[in-house]
């Protein structure tokens, strides 16, 4: 559960901009989008090893 202090006077929209930020962060939504869909874990394996190299070569080229 996120808990959000808000100070007296404080604006309601940087309250609310707060409270979005915060929610992103805790990762729910992502986790909610992964737990719709199943995927075997093969194809996990398979896609996580496809970003590991992706992110590879952004690293090799920003070395470079």
């Amino acid at each position: 559960m996120i808990i959000m202090p808000i100070k007296e006077g404080e604006n309601i929209e940087r309250a609310l901009k707060k409270f979005k930020r915060k929610f992103e962060k805790t990762g729910v939504l992502k986790e909610l989008r992964s737990r719709q869909q199943f995927r075997k874990p093969s194809e996990r394996k398979r896609r996580d090893m496809e970003r590991a190299v992706y992110v590879e070569g952004l690293r090799r080229e920003e070395n470079e």
